[in-house]
């Protein structure tokens, strides 16, 4: 997959079958479209794109406005696209002046000068231009003016999914990780760098690698405990999960750490990917170390149930 930084470099694409969007967490939803205009760019011998907006529109349009937290990372996102068959991928650096374009000045500009459309595939809500002025029924009325083919993801389709980019923060903000993890038609994952901890864990007989998160805007599950896997420089392990403040030894900021059961070695400054699996339990204050390790013990078990099925 070639990705562009910005139209300045995009060069000539075989018939381009094209769509546009966010695609914040590529989930069921977006993986429609995905493989549909993969389909189509197979039938007409096309190169498939995908358009897409970096930062989020809403960082940009509403910059006081510190709530908003993503499914992916703009990393986590194109590795999801290759892996669905876009063969380009279009960034266009989100700007003010880029969002007072209106819609007929995108569809110049970016779909008939730049890309030169052959077809566009959307999903029947999608709206695009100054302050969404665009939609289907404005390119079906033009696309002949515009000289490419128009499909729409119907209402139909889209709504048999069920599914969207705010049910899934909604479930992974509730605890609901299987919930999510159907909705994206994947678990969740975290992606981070293994950083030094207190190592408490170490000394009730499970250890665990604190993970920092290098974007603030990737959406963390609520607090508790889950089970997961994790893939650490190729490798697999199963593991739990605990997201919290560390009631326990009176901790006072959020952290994320795992305890990989079938892990011995030095994880520091390594990246890791921990796929969330299944919900545990809430974090819980216990009255000593003893009490902690005695439920830990318990949430491995428990864990390695889940993890079986």
């Amino acid at each position: 997959m070639r990705i562009y930084e910005g139209t300045d470099h995009f060069g000539k694409v075989n018939n381009p079958v094209v769509t546009s969007g966010t695609f914040d967490g590529v989930h069921l939803g977006h993986q429609k479209i995905l493989k549909r205009i993969r389909t189509i760019a197979d039938e007409i011998g096309g190169e498939t794109i995908l358009i897409t907006f970096w930062p989020h529109p809403r960082l940009v349009l509403y910059p006081n406005e510190h709530n908003l937290r993503l499914l992916t990372t703009f990393e986590e996102k194109t590795k999801l696209l290759k892996d669905f068959g876009i063969d380009h991928l279009l960034t266009i650096p989100f700007t003010k002046e880029f969002a007072a374009l209106s819609s007929a000045e995108f569809i110049q500009q970016i779909l008939v000068d730049t890309i030169k459309t052959r077809k566009l595939v959307i999903g029947y809500d999608h709206r695009f231009g100054k302050n969404r002025e665009g939609g289907f029924d404005y390119l079906k009325a033009n696309m002949h003016h515009f000289g490419f083919e128009l499909e729409e993801i119907s209402r139909e389709d889209v709504d048999n999914v069920g599914v969207s980019s705010t049910k899934i923060r909604k479930a992974l903000e509730e605890g609901k990780v299987e919930v999510a993890n159907e909705y994206l038609g994947r678990p969740y994952e975290l992606n981070g760098i293994i950083i030094k901890g207190q190592q408490l864990g170490r000394a009730i007989g499970f250890p665990t690698a604190n993970i920092h998160i290098p974007h603030d805007y990737k959406l963390i599950p609520c607090d508790g405990a889950y089970a997961v896997t994790a893939n650490v420089e190729g490798e697999t392990h199963q593991g739990m999960l605990n997201i919290g403040n560390r009631p326990t030894v009176n901790g006072n900021s959020q952290t994320i750490e795992v305890n990989l059961f079938d892990f011995d070695g030095d994880l520091y400054d390594k990246r890791i990917a921990v796929q969330l699996k299944a919900y545990l339990r809430p974090e819980v204050k216990f009255s000593d170390l003893d009490e902690l390790k005695g439920q830990l013990q318990q949430d491995k078990e428990a864990a390695l149930r889940l993890l079986a099925c």
